[in-house]
């Protein structure tokens, strides 16, 4: 990513992110988003914290603006689905419920809702927003793909990168975090990518990784906005030339 050109004002602010599992649930070098995050706010001169929580880790849900979850192998999601479930479990409603962000990719997505169906196993979900992953016959939903969302001051346009077994369906009135214009999405079948939920919308889930947010600085400046309780367009701005370039390149790699 390139360095800002300049800033306008620069906020007296620091965005708080706890890693949950940043050794287990990091399959996908999902853990460069965590650095898009840093850099943005260093740039902009906002301070940055970053705490990690592993197995057997109690939460403090006032301690943080975002919680990141990223993706595991299936052993590792299974360990860390256990732990979410029960000693993260009230601690995580906690936060969504103040409002706080809760970020989470592809494995991490797939434990935010009821539980996963995985080779007769059902691992339990955070139930954090109403929805349910399971292993159906076929192949594996992967490739380039891009979504059309609708965040207020956000970006219009997702591309990433899937690559996922499971399928995942939200439940009557869930909403999803985009709709697929191309690629597989939630599950191949009905057009809907990722979740956004919550009390206060800010219960977020995607299977796009790779890191997606390098690709996305958009949706990276929307997600520290919402953290901070910020308008985007509040944030002071940068010289994103490299990053619109990322992110067109990975638009068109999914065709749009």
């Amino acid at each position: 990513m390139s360095a800002p050109r300049w800033c306008c004002c620069v906020p007296d602010q620091t965005l708080r992110v706890c890693a949950l599992y940043p050794d287990l649930m990091n399959i996908y070098a999902d853990r460069g988003n965590l650095t898009v995050f840093e850099r943005r706010c260093a740039w902009r001169g906002l301070g940055f914290q970053l705490a990690g929580a592993g197995i057997g880790d109690s939460i403090d849900p006032d301690a943080h603006d975002l919680f990141y979850i990223g993706g595991g192998q299936d052993r590792d999601q299974a360990l860390c689905a256990r732990d979410l479930a029960t000693i993260k479990r009230d601690a995580l409603h906690a936060a969504a419920g103040r409002g706080a962000v809760v970020f989470a990719v592809c494995g991490g997505l797939q434990l935010l809702g009821h539980g996963y169906d995985l080779a007769g196993e059902r691992l339990p979900g955070v139930e954090l927003v109403d929805l349910d992953t399971r292993r159906e016959p076929g192949e594996r939903l992967l490739g380039n793909i891009a979504i059309a969302v609708d965040l207020p001051g956000g970006p219009s346009l997702l591309a990433g990168f899937e690559n996922h077994a499971g399928r995942t369906y939200l439940g009557h009135g869930t909403a999803p975090l985009g709709r697929v214009l191309e690629g597989k999405g939630n599950n191949g079948s009905d057009g809907t990518e990722g979740v956004r939920g919550g009390s206060h919308g800010t219960v977020i889930g995607t299977y796009m990784h790779g890191p997606l947010l390098p690709k996305n600085t958009g949706f990276a400046d929307w997600l520290t906005a919402t953290a901070l309780g910020v308008a985007p367009a509040g944030l002071p701005e940068l010289d994103d030339r490299l990053e619109a370039a990322a992110h067109g390149e990975a638009a068109r790699a999914a065709g749009v």
